[in-house]
């Protein structure tokens, strides 16, 4: 164990979860914060403390040169009363992946875990009882050594803050419409794609914006290079269940390795579907679509879990499935991984992390 200090963790009153929960809008009392200096040796003084706003120098280098990395995991309220985080140490490895390719320092592992246990363990009020609720934890790391100059930063800081969500789907597990762009890239092979970088989500926000004026909830981006094969959505991995498979594109460097993806790949091989990672163009998915061997598309993600595709406009095509019912292999996994979260199924795969 490592030592965390708690500068208060008293609850001033009691709390009060609004019953309206817009995603990202409400935050609990306390957030974990620590600093990393290299002229110090590294990480200092990790500590839980009330909720409060940072003051930084306006030349920190994350504002100038985008230095900043996230990630995002929830806890559930299980329904004999346990507090569970679902694989978080999957989202502890990705967070030092996202930090060595950002030329960002490393977090102990252990630490992080720690953190995010002790953390949720101050706030367990705010984790809200209702079915489909939860409550989210965003760990980020930010540069903020005051410099111009193109270069890593020598300081950072670290912080965890948790927020009360509703379930993504409040009027019940519907359908999405998604477009596909090749007016604009995401990320390219060899670039930050991989990384759960701030940069990576502000370089898919025109193409989002202009779906969205279109009816579109989501953008699925093409590869940089040939504009010919998906990669993925901008808040989720994309599977397509053809006939006689289960494909998803492989990761190559561009695509984020989704933790709700790579648990779906486990399901799915288990429940003895044929499985593949692998190139997927989009003529393939339409020229399936029109012979029939197309079944269904979803996205996996934190968020959502699974969301299921009612449409995918791409130029003048429409791969149009239902547009009120979610696909059949869709509800599956969404019944398993929730039913897993919230403790309704028995974990088989030492997935949960509990609390207390």
């Amino acid at each position: 164990m490592i030592d965390i200090n708690f500068e208060t963790a008293e609850k001033e009153s009691k709390v009060v979860i609004p019953e309206k929960l817009i995603f990202g809008r409400t935050f609990t009392d306390h957030i974990f914060e620590m600093d990393y200096d290299s002229a110090l040796g590294g990480w200092q003084n990790p500590t839980i403390k009330k909720m409060h706003n940072l003051s930084m120098h306006p030349a920190a280098m994350v504002f100038h040169y985008g230095q900043a990395i996230f990630e995002g995991l929830k806890a559930y309220k299980q329904i004999d009363g346990r507090v569970a985080l679902f694989r978080p140490e999957k989202n502890v490895e990705r967070m030092n992946k996202s930090a060595a390719r950002m030329s960002m320092p490393q977090i102990d592992p252990e630490l992080m875990l720690q953190a995010f246990i002790e953390l949720v363990r101050v706030e367990k009020e705010w984790i809200p009882t209702k079915p489909g609720y939860s409550l989210y934890i965003r760990p980020f790391m930010i540069a903020t050594e005051p410099c111009f100059g193109v270069r890593p930063s020598e300081s950072y800081k670290f912080i965890i803050m948790l927020s009360p969500v509703g379930p993504y789907y409040p009027e019940g597990f519907k359908p999405v419409p998604i477009m596909v762009t090749d007016k604009y890239v995401r990320a390219v092979r060899k670039g930050t794609g991989e990384a759960k970088a701030a940069g990576n989500y502000a370089a898919g926000l025109a193409a989002q914006v202009e779906a969205k004026k279109e009816g579109y909830t989501q953008v699925l981006w093409l590869d940089a290079i040939e504009q010919k094969y998906i990669e993925e959505v901008g808040a989720m991995n994309i599977f397509v269940r053809f006939k006689d498979e289960v494909a998803t594109p492989a990761l190559n460097g561009s695509i984020l390795p989704g933790i709700t993806r790579l648990s779906v790949l486990q399901l799915l091989r288990d429940w003895g579907y044929n499985v593949n990672e692998r190139t997927i163009s989009i003529d393939e998915i339409i020229d399936r679509y029109k012979n029939g061997t197309l079944l269904e598309i979803f996205g996996t993600g934190t968020a959502a879990v699974i969301s299921s595709v009612s449409k995918l406009k791409y130029k003048d095509e429409l791969v149009r499935f239902s547009d009120n019912d979610a696909g059949e292999l869709s509800v599956k996994l969404y019944d398993e991984l929730t039913g897993v979260q919230y403790g309704k199924i028995k974990d088989r795969y030492n997935w949960i992390t509990y609390v207390d």
